[in-house]
């Protein structure tokens, strides 16, 4: 025990020390957080604390190796994982540490953040199996792989992405790493015992200075870091205890920003927007929203993540289906706790994958129509064929009127118009102009298009993109090359099909 205690106290006084100096640092190099409109603080901060949690873990950890005891000779027989474990944290942290400064793009993190996790994988550091409910253990596989760095990368965004207001991620990641810690003593994990202790100090000391009103930020060094090693020695927990509860118990501690992360993606694609679009709907936003201060809402979400790590624990103790039973509870208490707040609403998003179903079942039939109506057109040699194939893709694409005003050589003009059966509704219809390609020596004509509002303005464009498309890609260029070019005062005027009507005014 006094081994763990002075790692403890080691990285928290090293914290405690070398934050002021990573604040210091960050303003002489011009890594500082300014206000704007995606940022909540109101004042310039040095967002360099990340350093300050990475030194003070190395500080409090390191040592560890020389100590003439059973926790170091523990973590001696193992060096080759953490220090791989070691190198692949302060490499993501370096990475982190250049965006502060540079803002690098999304997927260069990405591709080092997979790199990283794959390389914690090669040092044994592995999901391999799954042991729940007193089935298995179930060997993964090939899966390992995938599963492992699915879960490390995962965990590592959802960090960065909850870390948007003062203290908030360094408090839930101070309660996972506690977590982890009492997991680890309770199956005598001496290593992992001391790794989280030691980045348990390091946040401690980080968030008195990053407390409401924040003196400095983690940035983008310590939110990645941070998730990145929870992740890490959640699986590493997870092999030495061989249970899959190594892995619940910071998956239930970290529920906030997993369910915040998943929560936004579904809005996103709900939304069909980027997966990696800006989103102001997350947990602490809608907190917010609701009238609550930074520092309310925060001791909501610590409350909230306390509360959930602390129900967990009881899968410590328990056996078989009564584990799961115990996850699955406090995943539903998280998941209320977000439809609460408004960052998730089962009936709004039902609502919204059904029309998102039905627009793209009406994308996928507009789009055999058209490619039914562009054979059809195609085949058109004279201007009346060409107009009998518009009418008719007119009618089976939802257009409800189509006119199109020809001018002959001695200057007099005819209107040709098809136009559906019950006329149209002016205040309910969409309407625009487009151009119709003739001979090089000939201006282009105008057709105008009508197409109801049937069920969403996006319905509408959709058929109306359609239905443009097909006009602009099939011209009359290839009609009025020939000698016999048709004449207005010729052209048949019977080609609406069965429901709607022609007519040449």
């Amino acid at each position: 025990m006094k081994t763990y205690a002075a790692v403890f106290l080691g990285s928290l006084i090293v914290a405690l020390g070398f934050t002021p100096v990573a604040g210091w640092l960050a303003r002489m190099l011009n890594i500082v957080d300014h206000p704007g409109t995606r940022r909540i603080h109101r004042k310039p901060t040095p967002r360099m604390g990340g350093v300050a949690i990475v030194v003070a873990f190395l500080a409090g950890a390191v040592p560890v190796l020389l100590l003439d005891n059973r926790i170091g000779d523990a973590l001696r027989q193992v060096r080759e994982q953490v220090v791989w474990l070691m190198a692949a944290g302060s490499l993501i942290a370096a990475v982190g540490l250049v965006d502060d400064a540079r803002n690098l793009r999304a997927s260069v993190k990405f591709v080092v953040q997979v790199l990283a996790a794959s390389a914690v994988w090669q040092s044994g550091i592995r999901i391999e199996s799954i042991s729940a409910a007193g089935l298995g253990p179930l060997d993964v596989g090939w899966l390992s792989l995938p599963l492992t760095v699915l879960w490390i990368v995962g965990l590592t965004n959802a960090v960065n992405l909850i870390d948007g207001l003062d203290g908030l991620a360094a408090g839930i990641g101070a309660v996972t790493a506690l977590v982890i810690a009492l997991f680890s003593v309770w199956t005598d994990q001496l290593v992992t015992a001391v790794l989280m202790l030691a980045l348990l100090g390091s946040l401690c000391g980080f968030l008195v200075y990053n407390l409401n009103p924040a003196r400095i930020f983690m940035g983008d060094c310590g939110s990645t870091f941070l998730g990145f090693f929870l992740a890490s020695a959640g699986v590493l927990a997870a092999n030495r205890a061989g249970t899959i509860v190594g892995v619940a118990l910071p998956a239930l501690a970290m529920g906030v920003p997993i369910f915040d992360t998943l929560f936004s993606m579904l809005r996103r694609f709900l939304e069909r927007r980027s997966l990696f679009a800006p989103d102001r709907n997350h947990l602490h936003h809608r907190l917010l929203k609701h009238g609550l201060g930074q520092r309310q809402a925060v001791l909501v979400i610590h409350g909230a993540t306390a509360a959930a790590a602390g129900l967990g624990m009881f899968m410590m103790i328990t056996r078989g289906a009564l584990t799961i039973i115990v996850f699955a509870t406090v995943c539903m208490l998280l998941v209320m706790v977000f439809h609460i707040a408004g960052s998730v609403r089962l009936r709004e998003s039902v609502q919204k994958l059904r029309e998102n179903l039905r627009l793209a079942r009406e994308n996928k039939r507009q789009q055999k129509v058209f490619e039914d109506a562009q054979l059809r057109v195609r085949e058109a040699e004279t201007f009346d064929a060409w107009w009998t194939a518009v009418c008719v893709a007119a009618r089976e694409m939802g257009v409800s009127r189509v006119s199109l005003k020809i001018v002959n050589h001695d200057g007099t003009s005819k209107c040709m118009v098809w136009e559906r059966e019950g006329g149209v509704d002016p205040e309910r219809t969409v309407c625009t102009t487009v151009p119709i390609r003739q001979r090089n020596d000939l201006p282009p004509l105008q057709a105008q298009v009508d197409v109801p509002v049937n069920g969403s303005l996006e319905s509408a464009g959709l058929r109306m993109n359609f239905f443009s498309r097909l006009i602009d890609e099939q011209s009359m260029e290839g009609l009025l090359n020939t000698d016999k070019r048709p004449r207005a005062d010729l052209v048949g005027t019977g080609a609406a099909g069965g429901s709607g009507r022609g007519r040449a005014a």
